[in-house]
């Protein structure tokens, strides 16, 4: 039994305290965390308070790995250094991203086809796994900044339709940036959670998720009732997302230019401009309808009618998946009672417009579709945490697995669409007489020979004793958790021989390396931490020079010539400590910049009312 003790008041507490788990959305563009304390849900955000978005960026720069806005101001200057998209990355072989490697400004290694994918970095190698626990570092320290404590455990959301390799990569990147990851959840019963969806036991519904970020798409039909969460079909495409609308406009004014795509993807900063700009492009048409730009000194233009053309066949790619899930739930139209909107791509009036007329009813995007699954995610650890006892989440498996049999054959054991946790077996035998020994390959997908499918682990049943071809009687046990992870057990029933695995993808990342990464991670905790306080402070103080100069331009008529030169010469000093390494020298510098100009901007502001008031009258 604990007994928890207030060292400082002396006495004994009546409840122990309960650790606070945070929900992390890692996404493709953006990530956020956000935590529940059992009647409230709070998104953390910046220092400001305004931005709750951590851009899933990281740079690779002299003093260390920053992640974030900090990173994102490198992708133009810097894009050899600065990786994006890592989520696209997670889970997959060289093989698996032919069609991105030529598009980013990073280095993405072909070591072995069939192995995890790696990129390259002034002659290091990192994986998809270390890439992301950076940034779960990120959210890790911002809540932990926010909170004034430690924490250690979180719920990870992922996209419905990630498959085994894919869950294991994210759960391995938690546990490398000192998370314990307590439930891997997918984002749409995530979101179904945020929007308050069920939380009354009274409540029926069935609800259609449509979720289009940054770099992944999935839809998820859900039905609610009695407080139980049942995902009765999902589908989707993990290289399917905002990036792809980007980049048809950026193959759109590539054809009304002499650039190549080859030449674009050899001109790595061109490249990144192009990218950014395609950005800032859809998101003007979605509000304003059009937008221009030049880059390279060549003038470029999109309007909605025109991205509406050149997205046509992505949106009918969601749509279709739409038809595959409500088949599979064998639903019509009329049995769906709501529709959620999630991720920030589905702020384009376009998906909008497409998704009400396939189902022909209004949608519901009442939440910010950034932060929704946040939210959801913060809800479910609370549920862990035990601060809320009335809801259950049973959430399905997105592929089929099984086993190879003779022929290549894929013999399914767990069917798509399974609920979890969930464990299923089936019985083999020998095909040769005085067979001692059995491997056992085990895939996941839907195709009928293992070839066409996804290789998650293999090992072997050993010591089987001599019988004829036959005779044998081999249990192979699927055990698939919560999670999404499978343990495979395979026993000689005559015998009793058994063995079992946790499947290891071949995607995923060794225990010896894990303790060497931690152990690396450990022993540069504080000098990272000292870097990373430099760097919040350097950004912090350029921010503040912007705004000095900014205030000197807007107020230059009521600003004496000595006020003026003082905050120059403020301006100078504190440029001047943003070259040197003191992170508190840098800080006193901005503190005296704010207590000379704090009492300026007050006279500023009276000025600007008064003139607004005296306007009004007249």
């Amino acid at each position: 039994m604990k007994i928890p003790i207030n060292l400082k008041a002396g006495s004994v507490d009546k409840e122990e305290k309960k650790d606070v788990i945070i929900g992390i959305d890692l996404g493709t563009t953006n990530s956020l965390v956000a935590y529940a304390d059992g009647e409230e849900t709070f998104v953390i955000r910046d220092t400001s308070g305004s931005n709750a978005l951590v851009p899933s960026i990281l740079h690779f720069g002299k003093d260390g790995v920053v992640v974030g806005d900090i990173a994102r101001e490198k992708l133009i200057s810097a894009p050899e250094r600065t990786i994006y998209s890592v989520k696209r990355l997670m889970g997959k072989s060289y093989q698996d991203l032919s069609s991105l490697k030529d598009s980013v400004g990073y280095n993405v290694i072909d070591q072995d086809a069939e192995a995890l994918v790696k990129v390259e970095i002034d002659g290091k190698y990192y994986t998809p796994i270390e890439l992301s626990a950076e940034i779960l570092k990120e959210l890790k320290y911002r809540v932990e900044k926010h909170l004034k404590a430690t924490v250690s455990k979180a719920v990870i959301t992922v996209p419905a339709y990630f498959n085994d390799a894919q869950r294991q990569a994210t759960r391995d990147a938690g546990k490398l940036a000192g998370l314990e990851v307590l439930r891997i959840v997918n984002e749409p019963t995530a979101a179904s959670l945020a929007y308050g969806i069920g939380l009354s036991k009274d409540e029926e519904q069935t609800i259609v998720v449509y979720d289009l970020g940054g770099g992944t798409f999935d839809i998820s039909i859900l039905q609610i009732q009695n407080g139980i969460f049942e995902v009765l079909a999902t589908h989707g495409d993990t290289q399917l997302g905002g990036d792809d609308f980007d980049k048809v406009i950026i193959d759109y004014w590539l054809s009304k230019s002499d650039i190549s795509a080859d030449g674009l993807n050899n001109n790595k900063s061109l490249g990144q401009e192009y990218r950014t700009e395609a950005e800032h492009a859809k998101k003007a048409i979605s509000t304003i309808g059009s937008y221009k730009t030049s880059i390279a000194n060549k003038e470029l233009h999109i309007d909605a009618e025109t991205f509406a053309s050149l997205s046509y066949d992505l949106i009918a790619k969601t749509i279709n998946a739409c038809k595959l899930a409500m088949k599979d739930a064998k639903l019509s139209n009329e049995d769906i009672d709501q529709i959620v909107l999630v991720g920030g791509s589905t702020r384009m009036p376009i998906i909008k417009s497409a998704v009400s007329d396939y189902f022909g009813q209004s949608i519901n995007d009442s939440l910010d579709p950034d932060e929704v699954v946040a939210i959801g995610a913060a809800i479910q650890a609370d549920i862990l945490a035990g601060n809320r006892k009335d809801l259950l989440l049973i959430d399905i498996t997105p592929l089929s697995m099984g086993i190879e049999t003779v022929g290549g054959l894929m013999d399914v054991i767990i069917s798509r669409n399974s609920k979890v946790p969930t464990r299923a077996g089936r019985q083999y035998t020998t095909s040769v007489d005085g067979q001692k020994n059995l491997k056992i390959a085990v895939y996941q997908g839907e195709r009928d020979l293992v070839e066409h499918n996804r290789k998650l682990g293999e090992f072997n049943l050993t010591d089987i004793p001599p019988m004829p071809a036959g005779i044998p009687k081999i249990e192979i046990k699927f055990i698939l958790d919560a999670d999404g992870i499978l343990t495979v057990k395979a026993t000689e029933l005559r015998s009793n021989v058994e063995t079992q695995m946790e499947i290891r993808s071949a995607y995923g990342i060794s225990e010896e390396d894990m303790a060497r990464m931690l152990i690396d991670s450990l022993q540069n905790a504080e000098s990272d931490m000292q870097t990373k306080g430099l760097l919040e402070s350097i950004n912090e103080a350029n921010n503040i020079l912007l705004a000095a100069q900014r205030f000197i331009e807007q107020n230059k008529d009521a600003l004496t010539i000595e006020q003026i030169s003082k905050i120059n010469l403020l301006k100078e000093d504190l440029l001047a400590t943003t070259q040197g390494d003191s992170k508190d020298v840098i800080e006193a510098s901005m503190q005296a910049m704010n207590l000379y100009t704090a009492p300026l901007a007050h006279e500023a502001l009276d000025r600007n009312i008064g003139k607004a008031l005296k306007e009004t009258k007249m």
